[in-house]
């Protein structure tokens, strides 16, 4: 199978290099043609001026010559795949996809739409804006000849929340680069009289919940338990200003870690946080850090939900999974945890999940998805 990633998609996502590369060790021959126009934006959302703004569209804008030029110069592949974000590399390439009769395909992965309206709600919803953009992403979706999220359960959101046939949009998971994440040893025991670590890293958006974690720190207010959050992102002025009402001496904010240290940041955790929130997107997604800290070995703590369900479940002292939006609950499981003194022993976790989520579980996935959906003939 031939296959040409082509667009504007950013390999500052996880999700991309997985993928990617995770094609490539499966015997797929991947082609790229690419302008790299997310280099340096950890969220999208969050570019703030209007010189920042503009620069980055005049970069994005500018980038599509070329790309339509080399892409129409391209030896014939027997899928063009559109990379995340694609939402105008999606009409692009169905156009060009259909005068040279390749079959397009495209990883959505986030809708824009979900994202910025019934997640974040940076956009009211059924404003003038939110609608045009709900109408331009299901055009995206329709003229594509395979859509796929990262979870089935997303998939079906999806489905019904732009109107595309029951079972159209396929899934192919996150997954994660496990070589960054795999434990380096067993987890070390603890000391009798140690504190419990519990970490959370990840953007301050309302999918993660943050509130959620901050309350439950709060209800467990002066036991030995130590919590860091990392991170930062649109919630950050609600959760400083939470911190700073009634300051919690066991609870310490960290702006960022860079990635390639994450795994350090994990293995000194006795308790990882995953995702809280309540929106309907939360409940169809599995999230990088969670991927990451089963590649960990780490003992998880998260939002139950239809998605997670199809990696984890509940398992004593490895995974917890609470109600969203719930404080009480998740207070209670990691007093759980505390109280049971798993920590203390340095469990190891997850074992039967790893050969699922690595980079080559991962592109075979995508083999067969596509095999299955668009190239029945076995190419």
């Amino acid at each position: 199978m031939r296959v040409l990633l082509w667009g504007t998609y950013d390999t500052g996502k996880p999700r991309t290099r997985i993928l990617r590369d995770g094609m490539r060790e499966v015997g797929i021959d991947v082609q790229e043609i690419h302008v790299d126009v997310w280099k340096g934006v950890e969220d999208k959302s969050q570019l703030k001026g209007t010189g920042p703004r503009l620069r980055r569209l005049l970069r994005w804008a500018f980038a599509y010559p070329p790309l339509l030029w080399r892409l129409a110069r391209a030896p014939k592949a027997d899928l063009l795949l559109v990379g995340y974000p694609g939402l105008v590399d999606a009409f692009l390439a169905a156009l060009v996809g259909r005068l040279r009769g390749i079959p397009v395909a495209w990883d959505v992965f986030i809708s824009i739409y979900d994202t910025l309206v019934e997640d974040r709600r940076m956009l009211r919803q059924g404003g003038i804006a939110a609608r045009l953009l709900r109408r331009i992403e299901r055009r995206a979706l329709r003229c594509v000849d395979l859509a796929f999220m990262d979870t089935s359960a997303h998939a079906r959101r999806i489905e019904s929340l732009f109107g595309l046939p029951a079972q159209s949009c396929g899934t192919v998971w996150v997954g994660t680069e496990t070589e960054h994440f795999a434990p380096a040893g067993a987890p070390p025991a603890r000391a009798a009289d140690a504190p419990m670590k519990v970490l959370f890293y990840g953007q301050f958006i309302p999918l993660h919940g943050i509130a959620t974690i901050i309350e439950a720190a709060r209800l467990l207010s002066g036991a030995p338990i130590e919590w860091t959050l990392v991170g930062r992102g649109q919630e950050a002025e609600k959760i400083r200003a939470m911190l700073a009402g009634v300051p919690l001496p066991e609870v310490r904010w960290v702006a960022w870690v860079d990635y390639e240290n994450l795994r350090d940041w994990i293995a000194q955790a006795d308790l990882c946080l995953g995702i809280f929130g309540d929106s309907r997107k939360a409940a169809s997604v599995i999230p990088n850090k969670v991927f990451q800290i089963v590649a960990a070995g780490r003992p998880l703590v998260t939002r139950d939900s239809p998605a997670i369900r199809e990696l984890l479940q509940p398992a004593p002292g490895c995974v917890y999974l609470v109600p969203a939006a719930d404080a009480d609950a998740l207070a209670r499981a990691v007093l759980g945890h505390f109280e049971a003194g798993h920590w203390k022993r340095g469990i190891h976790c997850h074992a039967g999940s790893l050969q699922a989520i690595g980079r080559k579980a991962v592109g075979a996935q995508f083999r067969a998805l596509v095999r299955q959906c668009l190239l029945r003939d076995g190419a």
